[in-house]
């Protein structure tokens, strides 16, 4: 698939599920091994990202994310993005604020034949819940 179509089923997953709630894509463009290692925990399996996408839509339903930036090279992709929701669902327990958000943050993946097989994403989390109006869990 080389770094091209990495690029390619990034951006259609995020348009596609993240952005609109398509879980049908999931499955084109995640590995049965994929594994998110987070500051919201760790996911395994396309099933369990259709759970977390499941989650974060319920809380922020106007959800959208749109890259600002994305290199690749090999198995590897980084991406910048711009995340912008209204927290109107339960979030993690959290009760919701109607409060806006907009973050920025980066995602790191790495992908095997053709299909993403780990995302790690780097995002403040403080700022996140900030924005959300509300005091972030003690960990």
């Amino acid at each position: 698939m080389g770094v091209e179509g990495n690029k390619a089923c990034v951006r259609r997953y995020v348009e596609e599920v993240l952005n609109k709630g398509n879980m049908e894509v999931v499955d084109d463009c995640f590995s049965p091994d994929w594994v998110y290692r987070g500051p919201f925990g760790e996911y395994k399996g396309p099933e369990a990202f259709k759970q977390m996408i499941a989650m974060m839509r319920k809380a922020f339903p106007d959800l959208h994310y749109t890259f600002d930036d994305m290199i690749g090279e090999g198995d590897k992709l980084a991406a910048r993005f711009t995340m912008t929701g209204t927290f109107k669902g339960e979030f993690m327990g959290m009760a919701p604020t109607s409060k806006q958000i907009k973050m920025t943050g980066a995602y790191f993946y790495r992908f095997k034949d053709g299909k993403e097989v780990e995302a790690v994403p780097f995002i403040d989390s403080a700022v996140m819940y900030q924005q959300m109006g509300i005091t972030p869990p003690s960990q």
